[in-house]
């Protein structure tokens, strides 16, 4: 197994709310679609060091301390380098659309500026795109004062305060800098104008403001703020301003083990994901994310067809997801191979997501705008589908690409759509048949007591008929199907600690999926886990648990999808479920140890 030049966690991310870059601790971009999110790469250099293409900026200062962090209250990066003969820093910033100082020049761009903080320091710097996954090198010539990557379907322009030269399909610079002087490199699409000094100041400046008025507006004031704040600008870098969907985490192709084959592309909106995202938007008081996700996916429910209401993900722009596909002339992530793009999840049944988007239609309308009389009519269609559906199996929550099962977790979200459903229509006194959607209602309730429980022990297992255990589970009285306190749940809640939890550790499952290979630890379910703790008054055990997860996070508090037995990430980055499930933990145990504290937004 090859060893990665940069670890997943080695990053930290910066974006435009169209897409985003991973920025290494060595100040390296080794990642960026463009102009999408969903877009092929034009640096990937974190899937394959010799092909993929990447942003280099390095100063030569000898054995330098590498160290990273966000401007406060932003998603505005700095890169340091710290070493006895001097040190620098470099601050990365895409601004953002509402934030740019100079409409003529409201060409996407990404902006790096470098300054000396002390000695005097030469930097080489080095940008060398390559297009279409890294498939295509582009034609580098100097063009305008700054240079020009020409590809068969795109064109980008690199300017800098320094003088440019090429070299080996690349742009190169080699300067120097005293203490307190800055150079700058701005990159990106072909109708970009060459700023000044002052321009790209003003729109660093004015992005930075942006992020901090976005911040301001939430309405959490309790225990690990800092922490919350960051999770919350991580989700929202996954949101797409001009759409309104929510991506379920920024990259593709990151292992859940390295060196194995469960490597696939999250750059897609999952119903799922992106409902859970509108809970923890709700949660914190940013109500016109989930008011903006509601509207896009109300778009998908009123162009979808009646035999399939809705689909389990789109692409950012509301088409239908992309089929998967691998990329043999990249190496992968640690040699991880195959890298993948698409998911063919997309074609999968998982009943479980309506539950989740009534649940986010439910709670946007406690909170936010009511639901129009059109909404409703499509909401009732879904409903009709769930009642004439909820018996059948499915691939399930963790997407098994084994033989349709009957989940125990899309039974209970099954559940919710129909519990949802019905409150909303006796508090907005809407139309419906409340009698038959409550007799659906109680015959799941009736399937999950009587058909998925262990038949020794009594707990809740992961499908019909089954004994395995699964920390889906943990949903059960998260959404209320279950008292937090009931004995059979408790048992469940011990069963799940005691086989799928690895100290603070938590796996999903551990039968057959049909998956060649191994996976790590799901963070997402460690907070889960935490959360279930809490709601069952074991505060002590809920407070180690949530501050070992959190532990999980990298130095700027990002979490990524899974972590090995050392507690190092894995699997695709930012995640949003992680960023979601640990604002909800951290949300109910801040409430739980201070019960004087009133919110403004009560679950």
């Amino acid at each position: 197994m090859a060893e990665p030049p940069r670890t997943i966690g080695d990053h930290g991310i910066i974006g435009d709310l169209e897409t985003a870059a991973l920025v290494a601790r060595d100040a390296t971009i080794d990642y960026l679609c463009w102009p999408s999110l969903d877009s092929p790469t034009i640096f990937a250099e974190l899937l394959d060091a010799e092909k993929g293409g990447a942003f280099t900026l390095a100063p030569t200062l000898d054995r330098p301390e590498r160290l990273q962090l966000y401007v406060p209250d932003t998603n505005v990066l700095l890169t340091r380098w710290m070493s006895e003969d001097g040190s620098a820093e470099v601050r990365d910033v895409m601004p953002l659309p509402d934030a740019r100082v100079h409409p003529d020049r409201a060409a996407r761009c990404l902006m790096r500026r470098v300054t000396v903080t002390r000695g005097r320091v030469r930097f080489t710097m080095r940008c060398a795109p390559r297009f279409d996954y890294a498939r295509e090198v582009p034609t580098v010539t100097a063009a305008d004062g700054g240079i020009r990557f020409t590809g068969h379907a795109l064109a980008l322009r690199l300017f800098a305060s320094v003088p440019l030269a090429t070299a080996d399909d690349a742009a190169t610079a080699d300067f120097t800098l005293q203490t307190g002087e800055s150079a700058w490199f701005v990159l990106g699409e072909d109708a970009l104008a060459c700023p000044d000094d002052k321009a790209v100041e003003q729109d660093m400046a004015a992005t930075a403001a942006a992020w901090r008025d976005w911040t301001s507006r939430s309405s959490y004031t309790g225990r690990w703020r800092e922490m919350m704040t960051r999770s919350a600008l991580a989700l929202k870098l996954l949101t797409s301003a001009r759409h309104g969907s929510i991506a379920a985490a920024a990259t593709f192709s990151l292992p859940e083990a390295t060196g194995a084959g469960r490597n696939w592309d999250y750059r897609a909106t999952w119903i799922r994901d992106a409902s859970f995202t509108v809970y923890a938007f709700l949660r914190l008081g940013h109500v016109e994310e989930a008011e903006h996700f509601n509207s896009w996916a109300a778009k998908r429910v009123m162009a979808a067809d009646p035999e399939h209401p809705i689909r389990i993900m789109y692409a950012l722009d509301g088409s239908e997801a992309a089929d998967e596909h691998e990329l043999p002339h990249l190496a992968g992530y640690a040699g991880s191979r195959p890298v993948r793009i698409g998911n063919a999840a997309h074609a999968q049944t998982q009943l479980d997501i309506f539950g989740e988007l009534l649940d986010s239609v439910y709670l946007s309308n406690k909170y936010g705008h009511a639901i129009s009389h059109e909404g409703w009519q499509h909401v009732r269609g879904i409903v009709d589908h769930v009642i004439a559906h909820w018996q059948e199996p499915d691939a399930g929550i963790w997407e098994m690409r084994s033989a349709p099962r009957h989940f125990l977790h899309s039974r209970v979200m099954c559940w919710v759509a129909l519990d949802r459903a019905i409150r909303l229509a006796h508090q907005r006194s809407l139309p419906a048949p409340l009698v038959a959607w409550a007799e659906a209602r109680d015959a799941i309730v009736e399937d999950v007591w009587a058909n998925f429980r262990h038949p020794e022990h009594g707990y809740f297992v992961q499908q019909r008929g089954g004994r395995e255990l699964d920390a889906a589970l943990l949903m059960m009285p998260l959404v209320r199907f279950v008292s937090s306190t009931d004995p059979v749940w408790l048992k469940t809640l011990d069963a799940i600690g005691s086989t799928l939890r690895d100290d603070g550790l938590v796996y999903r499952y551990c039968n057959a999926d049909g998956l060649e290979g191994g996976e790590g630890a799901f963070t997402t379910c460690t907070f889960w886990y935490a959360e279930c703790l809490a709601r069952a008054g074991r505060m002590d055990e809920a407070q180690m648990i949530l501050a070992k997860g959190m532990a999980y996070a990298n130095s700027l508090g990002l979490f990524s999808e899974e972590v090995d037995q050392r507690g190092q990430p894995l699997g695709n980055y930012p995640q949003a479920l992680t960023h979601l499930a640990f604002i909800s933990a951290a949300y109910f145990i801040d409430r739980r140890l201070d019960p004087s504290y009133r919110p403004n937004w009560q679950p």
